[in-house]
């Protein structure tokens, strides 16, 4: 079941850019891609678990640049079983 959230401009923005950026590793490139698809309304999809787990490991990494955490969070807030705000 998909959630009520969807992917505003400026997190669909960042994750194109982690999309695009050749030096982004693939567990970043993940969680862009997952919040990519859930751009426009209404959303259709949810993050997987798996996905979920790798926004979460760029959201506490320090070395995660600003347009992957935006896109990590945009992808985890609608995760399955996220809490609605």
């Amino acid at each position: 079941m998909p959630t009520s959230k969807t992917t505003e401009k400026k997190s669909a923005t960042a994750a194109s850019k982690v999309m695009t950026d050749g030096r982004t590793a693939d567990d970043s490139k993940s969680a862009a891609a997952s919040a990519l698809s859930q751009a426009g309304k209404p959303a259709k999809k949810t993050t997987s678990k798996a996905v979920a787990a790798k926004a979460s490991a760029n959201l506490q990494s320090d070395d995660t640049g600003k347009n992957t955490k935006t896109a990590s969070a945009s992808a985890l807030s609608q995760a399955k079983g996220s809490k609605k705000k």
